[in-house]
């Protein structure tokens, strides 16, 4: 196997495993969304965003924005993997004072670069950063990652309006499409089934993949660094809610669900032996 690949699915697995395991301490998270997410965000921080994390304020860094703000832990535990959030922060996740709130706050950690949460936000926020890049003949790319419940907002589709006429081939949308939010399916709620011709149809390009598909992720995000594309690109990952995690997999109540003792020591165990897998492939 692809090194590379191997240790950015490894990433993904103790994304997952971390997230959970902080999610049952603070008895607060959105584990079904972290789980969803956790090839994402893998592959974005193992090569794409915070490559100069000793100088954060680089004016031609690339930018990421983590509009589905309620999947914090996965960012957050992506981030103390490598270091970039300590150990000592990223234990009080959720507590009195803690750096680490239940959204992301860039008021309290330098890296992250916009607080969300309010959905609906991030995408609006990145398009703006898109197109101060453009006007300052800037070559960094701006990342954005959303949940598909998100796309109901209507704030997204002006940001999407507003991005296809000022050409904004420097952002890009990841959609994590698990079809899952809150309580019921997304398809109940408000129906995302024709997602990539909406985008299309604004002027955007777009890309369906595997988002639980480290390698066809990375791909895609290759595509998009080299200028492959002529517009602002949209990529619909296909996920699943709380991937990697039997009892968890497709069940809309984990968007916010806290593991009990006994299924953190399950959904652990089942991650454990994902791994065991992996080495032996």
């Amino acid at each position: 196997m692809n090194s590379m690949k191997n240790d950015m699915a490894q990433y993904a697995n103790e994304i997952r495993k971390s997230s959970l395991k902080s999610a049952f301490k603070a008895n607060l998270g959105h584990p079904g969304s972290d789980l969803s997410c956790a090839d994402i965000v893998s592959v974005l921080l193992s090569k794409y965003v915070h490559r100069n994390v000793d100088s954060p304020l680089n004016n031609d860094r690339n930018r990421f924005v983590m509009s589905k703000g309620h999947a914090a832990l996965a960012y957050y535990s992506a981030l103390n993997i490598r270091k970039i959030i300590e150990d000592h922060d990223y234990d009080t996740f959720s507590q009195k004072y803690s750096l680490l709130s239940g959204h992301p706050a860039s008021q309290k950690i330098d890296v992250v670069e916009v607080s969300t949460g309010p959905l609906g936000h991030g995408l609006p926020i990145a398009t703006g950063m898109a197109l101060a890049g453009k006007m300052h003949d800037s070559n960094r790319k701006i990342f954005v990652l959303c949940g598909d419940g998100e796309m109901q907002e209507g704030s997204n589709w002006e940001a999407t309006m507003f991005a296809a006429h000022y050409q904004l081939s420097n952002l890009i949308c990841i959609v994590d499409r698990n079809r899952l939010q809150h309580a019921m399916s997304t398809e109940n709620v408000v129906s995302l089934v024709r997602l990539p011709e909406m985008f299309k149809g604004f002027g955007w390009d777009c890309v369906v993949v595997d988002g639980n598909n480290v390698d066809e992720i990375d791909l895609t995000l290759k595509r998009f660094e080299n200028d492959e594309f002529l517009n602002p690109l949209c990529v619909i990952a296909e996920t699943q809610k709380g991937r990697g995690v039997s009892f968890m997999e497709d069940h809309a109540e984990w968007h916010h669900k806290i593991p009990s003792k006994e299924q953190l020591t399950t959904a652990l165990e089942e991650l454990n032996e994902l791994d065991a897998t992996r080495i032996t492939l």
